[in-house]
């Protein structure tokens, strides 16, 4: 297997974003799977290349990344170690920064075969959004994916709206780290300026190419029912349900060599779903 780790790749704001590859044989005709991680994430999360080995010993190339404004660092891939690039991450930017994956897997493996897309949370819905307006993806599937544009704002009272108009930013704690995050006003106004481009259910229901969607009954980040929401916006979308988390049983760091039996099952899920198409 061919594991190439670190890739830099210019993003938005010509920031750096790691970029990771896996493959087996040679990449001419393969399948491409990119993975756009979610709010709080980074390509590495819960030892990703667990899965993304699964995905190449099955025959796809696998592409993973972090967004360009998710936070880490080239020198701390896998900390929040630069939070004003956190604070001015925003929808647009991350639907930009896939556009730029998706031309660099291009470029650089031009015999490459089907482009599709495999978004975790938030990371589902910029890659539905990404498939609405790129015809080069030519299927998508999503894990634990919200529904709208609206993390973590969403369920925010007036008040602290109209705080955070005020004062620029809002402070979003990380469960894990317990970092303060900071979240800049510019994360709204580029949510208002943009509503019809980062509007999910506009972007599924004009789409016309294979979609899983994938969540957990449990799922106390994001409600199962949006998964149904999803499908119902899109009928021909394949509905997979699994009695589990917002993260199908991993944690960060994963430390062991398998994993969890709710996660494998979503892997297998979606493997044997892009085999088909």
């Amino acid at each position: 297997m061919t594991i190439i780790k670190d890739i830099q790749i210019t993003g938005s704001g010509q920031k750096p974003m790691l970029t990771d590859i896996f493959y087996m044989g040679k990449t001419a005709g393969k399948t491409v799977v990119i993975y756009a991680h979610g709010f709080n994430g980074f390509k590495d999360w819960g030892n990703f290349d667990l899965i993304a080995k699964q995905f190449a010993e099955a025959g796809f190339l696998f592409v993973k990344f972090n967004f360009s404004h998710n936070g880490t660092t080239v020198e701390q891939p896998e900390d929040f170690a630069d939070l004003e690039a956190y604070g001015n991450n925003n929808y647009t930017k991350e639907l930009d920064d896939l556009g730029v994956i998706i031309d660099w897997v291009q470029e650089s493996n031009p015999d490459c075969g089907k482009i599709c897309l495999l978004g975790h949370s938030r990371g589902g819905g910029i890659a539905l959004l990404k498939a609405s307006e790129d015809a080069r993806v030519q299927a998508v599937v999503t894990w634990a994916s919200v529904s709208e544009c609206k993390t973590p704002w969403g369920s925010w009272d007036l008040e602290k709206m109209e705080e955070w108009e005020e004062t620029g930013v809002q402070y979003y704690t990380n469960g894990r780290t317990k970092q303060e995050m900071p979240l800049y006003y510019q994360l709204y106004k580029n949510y208002l300026q943009n509503q019809l481009r980062l509007n999910i259910e506009r972007a599924i229901k004009g789409l016309e190419i294979p979609i899983l969607i994938c969540h957990g009954s449990a799922d106390p980040a994001v409600p199962v029912s949006k998964a149904h929401l999803l499908h119902e916006w899109q009928p021909t979308s394949e509905l997979f349900i699994v009695d589990s988390d917002h993260v199908f049983g991993r944690s960060h760091p994963w430390e062991g060599d398998v994993l969890p039996e709710k996660m494998q099952e979503v892997v297998e899920r979606s493997v044997e779903f892009l085999n088909r198409i």
